[in-house]
């Protein structure tokens, strides 16, 4: 296969910020132990994110390292409301990396001026190279700062709303770093995150009551007659697995739709994550979509070799 001048270009391109990323790596403003920052990212991606880090760890060399940093940020945010039951602390924390975000994107920003947090300087390492838009990291932290405040989503809509902020804006900015900039590519991947964000809720359901959230949306907890102590309770009724239901096949529709989309080779690695969802969907559909079946808690012995298998043949 002959290179064209754009392709050479491009690679050209990412050649150099793979070598521009790996010399910042080098850089540090404290003591290290014995595993870098990017170690230290991909560690909390495997302890929270188990899924997600396995597809990552798929992903072409230049790609996997500064992905599991953007991972890692995410993970961080996401927990932020597991460290802790106070709702002020839970938003003092949050406030930390909505300022450590805005530091990052100041102008001559130097990473001595950027907090000593592992994942804070490793994504200004990658934001400094890559030159990732600010929005899509934005939204990852607005997103949840109004979940937080809210507590409640009023509609199907507004879930999917906040799963696009939450779950697509990171494959946004996954192919902003693989160089892809595709309007099929960014309309499949706003339908997969909505996807793997409904799989994600429902996953959810069951450690709702933990942190007094009820998940489902308002309005099918009133469409089938369920009430929230229900749902924070963990009562098992048929009307329960009509509200499950109903997300699911939300939920599968947009899996249905990202993976008829034709998407630039490149993008494929980085939507594989759809294997984990479209797994969970046919195990929750075995249940009878009844969401507190402990059965859905244990993890896929195969899903390490269906992610491989896919990954050879470049699909999600």
């Amino acid at each position: 296969m002959f290179l064209t001048r754009k392709n050479m270009s491009q690679l050209l391109t990412k050649t150099l910020k793979t070598a521009q990323y790996t010399k910042l790596r080098t850089q540090t403003t404290t003591p290290t132990s014995n595993e870098d920052s990017v170690n230290y990212c991909a560690n909390i991606v495997k302890s929270h994110d188990y899924e997600n880090f396995l597809a990552t760890l798929l992903m072409t060399k230049a790609l996997r390292s500064p992905a599991l940093v953007i991972r890692a940020f995410n993970v961080e945010i996401a927990r932020v409301q597991d460290q802790t039951t106070d709702p002020q602390i839970a938003m003092m924390r949050m406030q930390f990396w909505q300022d450590t975000l805005k530091d990052i994107y100041k102008t001559d920003q130097s990473l001595r001026q950027v907090p000593a947090n592992p994942v804070a300087q490793e994504l200004f390492k990658v934001c400094s190279v890559y030159k990732i838009p600010k929005r899509n990291l934005q939204k990852l932290i607005d997103s949840r700062q109004r979940l937080m405040k809210a507590k409640y989503f009023g509609s199907l809509t507004d879930l999917e709303k906040y799963t696009d902020d939450s779950v697509s804006a990171i494959y946004y900015t996954m192919l902003w770093l693989a160089g892809v900039q595709n309007l099929h590519a960014d309309h499949a991947a706003s339908h997969l995150g909505k996807a793997q964000g409904l799989a994600n809720m429902l996953r959810s359901i069951p450690m709702s009551s933990q942190y007094k959230m009820v998940y489902v949306p308002m309005d099918l907890l009133m469409k089938h007659d369920v009430s929230q102590e229900d749902v924070l309770r963990c009562r098992d009724s048929e009307n329960m697995r009509n509200c499950a239901y109903e997300i699911a096949t939300s939920a599968n529709n947009h899996l249905k739709k990202a993976r008829k989309i034709d998407v630039p080779k490149l993008a494929n690695q980085i939507f594989l994550p759809a294997v984990a969802v479209n797994n969970y969907l046919k195990k929750l559909q075995k249940c009878n979509f009844n969401v507190f079946d402990r059965s859905l808690v244990q993890g896929s012995a195969t899903l390490p070799l269906i992610y491989y298998f896919m990954r050879l043949l470049n699909k999600y």
